[in-house]
């Protein structure tokens, strides 16, 4: 974030644990990443073990399901410009929206 503020940026920050996304708006997220959910949710939160999540890596729907249930196993920042959409790790991926 402090990156983006460096370049004259102030990002909007949605708090997605206060406001979690839905099935579909995660889904537009993981378009614009280009990216399928195994992507972007972290396998070390105790939620994706204690959901079994390992055995369904390649379930994009039941993943995606997950997620918005369970908000905090998203992997980020997630940076989102325009039809656009970066997983902030490493964080100076977010400057590639710039």
């Amino acid at each position: 974030m402090q990156l983006l503020k460096d370049k004259g940026i102030e990002p909007e920050i949605v708090e997605y644990l206060k406001n979690p996304l839905s099935k579909n708006e995660l889904k537009s997220v993981a378009d614009k990443m280009g990216l399928r959910p195994r992507d972007f949710i972290r396998k070390g939160e105790q939620d994706f073990k204690d959901l079994g999540l390992k055995d369904k890596l390649d379930d994009d729907n039941a993943l995606f399901n997950s997620l918005a249930d369970y908000p905090k196993l998203m992997e980020r920042p997630i940076g989102v410009k325009g039809e656009r959409a970066v997983l902030g790790r490493p964080p100076g991926k977010v400057l590639s929206l710039i």
